[in-house]
């Protein structure tokens, strides 16, 4: 992959502190000729440079890397400093000072937070300097720490803006998606049950009204599913689940409703129903009466055909309480587990149908609503409670 260096240069040169640091390089040293240089394997580029010495390279001006002591640099980390090429054991035979006509050098390393080297810090000059003291090499060192700390925000910047663009995009993806699924799914399901409606109230044979009444069921329950699944992508892709809180909800409509709507879907079960609701309770109601239903569907699905499934409410001592109770094997412990996980379905037999984000979606209503929801299954029953304050902060 191709590095980008003009990005690298950029970073640099967005450091405002870099031309005085190099200012103040030459002016405490004597130096005539000042850079930041990034250095990689196969190249040393020039980011920012004070040039007095008329050196020759602007920012963006590349040496070959074998030419530099940078090279050697990169590889062991360790700053050099040179006060005089010719007296200097080390350096005086290097080729670098002899290349470029050099008396005097020092190069102090830009190590990134990661530990990354990013390059140097260097001076040099045609005449020897005095360099190698403490001072300056404390203020060489404190200025490349002073520039690998300003590069390791502009890429923390740099990457923040990236993922708010991520998000940007995600978002604006998000509401196409609910869109599709609120509108080109939603209107030609409701087209279908108009028609279905409308061969209703014309005379039929008893064998097509019995085709279009399944009909009607198959629509009611893709409409649930497109319900859920827009939940869902609300939950999982967007804020949580939207509620319209009514402050002084009455819900014992709400919830015998529900239980009429499933008694005439399962006209073969026997659905026993107690509700205490002298109390308003803060919530939507809507929203409650989309748990209960899942919560009771849930129920005649997994229950014993033979025996009835019983539903209470009550609101009272500051606590709304909804429990769904049906009997049968009781659940495992693994499954009980799991139960609220999108798109978990358990034991599901073959005339079951659902993508196993019911109980999800009552795990989020639950929550929106400052509430809970837990479930206990015994050889005796499996039960559903859903408690919330009657005045809970929602959100």
């Amino acid at each position: 992959m191709t590095h980008d260096f003009q990005a690298d240069i950029d970073a640099v040169n967005s450091i405002d502190a870099v031309p005085t640091i190099l200012n103040v390089v030459c002016a405490t040293t004597g130096m005539g000729f000042a850079a930041v240089a990034r250095v990689t394997e196969g190249r040393w580029i020039a980011c920012n440079v004070r040039d007095d010495v008329q050196f020759g390279l602007a920012p963006g001006g590349e040496l070959k890397l074998e030419t530099t002591i940078c090279h050697e640099i990169r590889q062991h980390r360790q700053p050099v400093i040179i006060d005089n090429v010719a007296e200097d054991a080390e350096y005086r035979n290097h080729h670098t000072p002899a290349i470029y006509g050099l008396q005097s050098y020092i190069s102090m390393p830009i190590i990134l937070q990661d530990g990354t080297f990013f390059g140097t810090l260097c001076a040099i000059d045609t005449k020897p300097r005095l360099l190698k003291t403490p001072t300056v090499l404390g203020m060489f060192k404190l200025f490349a720490e002073l520039i690998a700390f300003h590069l390791d925000a502009h890429a923390r910047i740099a990457l923040s803006e990236s993922r708010l663009a991520t998000e940007v995009e995600t978002s604006n993806l998000r509401e196409q998606f609910i869109a599709v699924l609120g509108h080109d799914l939603r209107n030609p399901l409701a087209s279908i049950g108009s028609g279905a409606s409308i061969l209703l109230r014309e005379p039929q044979t008893e064998k097509s009204t019995r085709v279009v009444q399944l009909m009607q069921n198959s629509i009611k329950r893709m409409a649930g599913l497109i319900d859920n699944v827009m939940d869902f992508a609300r939950g999982r892709l967007g804020g949580g689940i939207t509620l319209a809180v009514d402050a002084d909800a009455s819900l014992g409509p709400a919830l015998e409703h529900v239980v009429s709507e499933l008694r005439a879907s399962w006209p073969d079960r026997q659905i026993e129903a107690a509700f205490d609701l002298q109390t308003a309770v803060s919530c939507d109601p809507a929203r409650i009466a989309q748990l209960f239903s899942n919560l009771l569907a849930n129920a005649l699905a997994h229950g014993v055909p033979e025996l009835p499934i019983t539903v209470a409410a009550s609101a009272g001592s500051g606590v709304f309480r909804l429990s769904v109770a049906n009997r049968g094997a009781p659940v495992p412990a693994e499954t009980l587990k799991r139960l609220f996980q999108p798109f978990f379905r358990g034991d599901v037999r073959l005339n079951q149908q659902g993508l196993g984000l019911g109980l999800f979606i009552v795990s989020e209503i639950a929550r929106a609503h400052g509430g809970t929801i837990d479930v206990t299954s015994t050889a005796e029953r499996t039960q559903f409670t859903f408690q919330m304050p009657l005045q809970a902060s929602v959100g």
